[in-house]
């Protein structure tokens, strides 16, 4: 069954998953890989799939990366599904259902000032945004803060080199070994030292575990941007993907039928 096939099947009914060949397999870390996948269909960055394995579940994973005829998916090992997952490579296939959610509107943060805050997995989902700021005219008014746990659990390495030289970026890691030439710290720590012209008309996204998120957005506040000039993904609370397991209610928000891109005027009263 070839790709358009398969979007379009998903399409007539979105609770039966489709076959999709695995096209590639790239290894970031020991846990971390990023499975491109044959997809064809309109999909947004901060989207995701359900991916899904005949006896062992299935796990909703963000999309990090969207080209003609795939999406990529990098998934952590973590659990019985991913497990199984990280079985699976070139030529196979995995069971998928989506794209699910809403994602960022990548055209709200081509224009004017910038700032991107991600830390470790949560990466994945602004990858497809950071790489669109990076192609811009005005690349060097896009600033990107990324930070990882170490330099060990650094991902999209060679995005990374890429960015680094087309945009403001920062790369941080919490903690390191002596010897460590790069940034230390951690993402919030950076936050006062990104220098914006106009903070009340700049645009944010920020993504990453909740505590992390939660102080990125008040350095943001502190720094001047307006609160519905940010953007933020409650990526950790998808579920099912159709608002029917009731997992991802927040409120009376759905994680993913409202989200998981949400504007932080919304996403300040969900508590999480």
């Amino acid at each position: 069954m070839g790709a358009v096939n398969v979007s379009m099947n998903m399409q007539d009914n979105p609770y039966v998953p489709f076959p999709s060949r695995i096209l590639e397999v790239i290894r970031h870390t020991q846990k971390e890989y990023t499975f491109r996948m044959e997809f064809a269909g309109e999909v947004k960055p901060g989207q995701f799939f359900e991916v899904s394995m005949p006896k062992y579940g299935e796990a909703p994973i963000s999309v990090s990366g969207i080209g003609p005829g795939f999406v990529d998916l990098t998934i952590r090992r973590v659990g019985r599904v991913t497990n199984e997952v990280f079985e699976r490579y070139e030529g196979q296939s995995l069971l998928m259902r989506g794209p699910y959610g809403n994602g960022f509107d990548v055209s709200l943060y081509e224009n004017g000032e910038v700032l991107v805050v991600a830390g470790g997995t949560g990466v994945s989902p602004v990858r497809g945004v950071i790489e669109a700021l990076s192609l811009t005219q005005d690349a060097k008014d896009k600033h990107v803060i990324v930070g990882f746990r170490s330099p060990d659990d650094i991902l999209f390495r060679s995005d990374l080199r890429n960015w680094a030289d087309r945009l403001d970026l920062i790369l941080t890691v919490d903690g390191a070994p002596e010897g460590y030439e790069g940034n230390i710290g951690l993402v919030t720590k950076f936050i006062p030292e990104v220098t914006i012209r106009d903070a009340k008309k700049a645009q944010a996204v920020v993504v990453g575990p909740p505590p992390m998120m939660r102080f990125s957005v008040m350095g943001l506040l502190q720094k001047g941007f307006q609160e519905e000039n940010i953007w933020v993904s409650q990526e950790r609370k998808m579920c099912c993907g159709l608002g029917k397991c009731g997992h991802c209610r927040i409120g009376d928000k759905y994680v993913c039928l409202d989200g998981p891109v949400f504007n932080y005027t919304v996403s300040k009263d969900m508590l999480d």
